[in-house]
């Protein structure tokens, strides 16, 4: 899909655990949650002072998720090409709802021209949500990173280590990059999931002002810190240039 360069993110919730979602991700990012849409009151966009939203809540019937939409100039062209190399139509709506060849929900929706907002400046830093990993279990992942590798024509860099097999950087002035991360064998999951990262110039002051928002520290790593939000999704922060970017 050569016309495929902005990325929307959704963050996924139940009815239940989207106030608490939406208010820790608003101050994470530091956009105010906006209101529902006219025509599709599950959805709200995460509202940057500058520039087009690209992160948005959706409330439905499913734990703390992420799915991603791909805005395309020629929708039909596209979904065709993606159901040719082995996506499949989840339903029909005004946008194109699809899954993955290892079942990762994501959506194809006609494009227009935006303005990518700038990353948040906190005392001490910035952040900004630069990426998407895509997490796949051992028995999708080759798969799963050939589909997106053919489906985007965006620039491949092979990753530095075995768990990772690789980023899909989008052009310049797009939204995030996808990160391709193979599960271990011991991991329950049996189909493809996504989680956010952010990108920060100070992860380690990131990660304590993410707790103090409440989020709850899981690991740290060289290069990234794992965290669990207030609804249970867990995503991390890292050390991507926060306004994205390789």
């Amino acid at each position: 899909m050569t016309d495929s360069q902005w990325l929307h993110v959704f963050i996924d919730v139940p009815p239940d655990k989207a106030e608490a979602s939406g208010r820790f991700w608003s101050a994470a990012l530091g956009w105010p949650l906006g209101e529902p849409w006219p025509d599709y009151p599950e959805f709200r966009d995460f509202e940057p002072p500058d520039g087009d939203p690209y992160v948005h809540q959706q409330i439905g019937d499913h734990q703390p998720r992420v799915h991603f939409d791909l805005e395309v100039g020629d929708r039909g062209s596209a979904v065709d090409r993606l159901i040719a190399l082995g996506a499949t139509v989840a339903g029909p709506a005004s946008w194109t709802p699809l899954t993955s060849p290892g079942g990762l929900p994501f959506c194809i929706v006609t494009g227009r021209e935006q303005i990518r907002p700038a990353p948040l400046s906190w005392p001490g830093g910035r952040t900004g949500l630069v990426q998407v990993c895509v997490d796949s279990p051992v028995d999708h992942h080759d798969r799963e990173v050939a589909f997106w590798r053919s489906a985007l024509d965006w620039r491949w860099a092979d990753g530095d280590h075995p768990e990772f097999a690789g980023k899909l950087y989008p052009p310049p002035d797009s939204t995030v990059q996808l990160l391709f991360q193979r599960l271990g064998v011991d991991e329950p999951a049996s189909a493809v999931r996504a989680h956010i990262d952010l990108g920060s110039d100070q992860r380690a002051a990131d990660a304590a002002r993410l707790e103090a928002l409440g989020a709850v520290r899981l690991a740290t790593h060289p290069g990234w810190i794992a965290l669990r939000d207030p609804a249970g999704m867990i995503f991390c922060t890292t050390d991507n240039p926060p306004d994205g970017g390789a």
